[in-house]
């Protein structure tokens, strides 16, 4: 079989083109993919040529973890599973391109066990499940501690954010430099850091990817508070240590999400306690992928960008 698909060629040269993908095999869904997101953290890094390297890293590649589509054929042992809407963190299917994460396609073929059933009336905001389970995993991580300071209003900042409330939390702070992203708080309040005094923040959580930040970031702790690593880093990062020996500060780096995580976010979205409104911003069509892309690393107002892959 063959696909139309996302394919970065090298490093800010991308294009929409066929590529062949794997038959399904009797564990296997097809899912004809609706809506994908695109990632402005690892998928800039990708699109740019600055992500570092990782096992399956190199050009061309299929990129994206953020898809949301509908069942449409199925191997033997996974009948029951054809027609539903799910969600799909990426696909390895693709046998001339590499897939890192390889979503970003208008038909995947996955283990019937990697596509989650979300509910009919979710749509394209399904895919926002990868960042729900990226937050919940940095904060579920640190076990009874939520953050009460962000640091970047992004997506990821704002699920943080809403699932420190959900959770159980104080309202936490959120520090953002940008006017164009200092709106759209849920019951929590937005700063920018220079109006900001405080310096016994217990737990802080940084979603900037800035690697030049934890000083200022550890000088704004409590002593034994922590900073929480939640975005991903391109460069070294270093610290004082000094100021961090004072007060005794923990440094934490929170990985990828694990099923749990995602099981855990889909049922607090679908009993209402965690909302994925506001978030998306920007939509194209599949076949704009390649402004699409520019738009969503380039514009400061574009939250999320959206292909819709219906009309390919």
């Amino acid at each position: 079989m063959n696909t139309l698909a996302v394919v970065l060629e090298e490093p800010e040269r991308l294009a929409l083109k066929e590529v062949a993908i794997a038959a399904p095999g009797e564990d296997d869904v097809v899912v004809d993919i609706e809506w994908s997101g695109i990632s402005t953290g690892t998928e800039r890094l990708l699109w740019s040529g600055r992500m570092p390297d990782f096992p399956g890293m190199g050009y061309p590649l299929v990129p994206g973890y953020e898809s949301v589509g509908r069942v449409s054929e199925t191997g033997a042992a996974a009948r029951s599973r054809l027609g539903e809407r799910v969600f799909v963190p990426g696909s390895r299917c693709f046998s001339d391109v590499r897939s890192l994460f390889g979503g970003a396609a208008r038909r995947l073929v996955v283990p019937a066990g990697r596509a989650i059933t979300i509910r009919e009336d979710l749509a394209e905001r399904g895919t926002l499940l990868a960042l729900a389970a990226t937050a919940y995993h940095a904060i579920a991580a640190g076990g009874e501690a939520r953050p009460d300071l962000i640091v970047g209003h992004g997506v990821l900042g704002r699920l943080l954010a809403r699932l420190a409330i959900a959770m159980g939390g104080d309202a936490p702070v959120v520090w953002e430099r940008n006017p164009d992203r200092a709106d759209g708080a849920e019951g929590y309040t937005i700063l920018d850091p220079s109006e900001d005094g405080r310096r016994d923040y217990h737990a802080v959580y940084d979603v900037s990817g800035d690697p030049q930040l934890l000083d200022t970031l550890i000088a704004r702790l409590a002593p034994a508070g922590e900073v929480v690593l939640a975005g991903f880093y391109s460069a070294p990062l270093s610290f004082s240590f000094p100021p961090a020996f004072m007060r005794e500060a923990r440094i934490r780096i929170a990985a990828e999400w694990r099923e749990p995580d995602l099981v855990a976010v889909k049922e607090l979205i679908e009993t209402g306690r965690l909302s994925l409104d506001g978030l998306i911003t920007h939509r194209r069509e599949a076949r704009q992928a390649d402004d699409a892309y520019r738009t969503a690393f380039g514009d400061a107002s574009c939250l999320k960008m959206i292909l819709d892959w219906r009309a390919s």
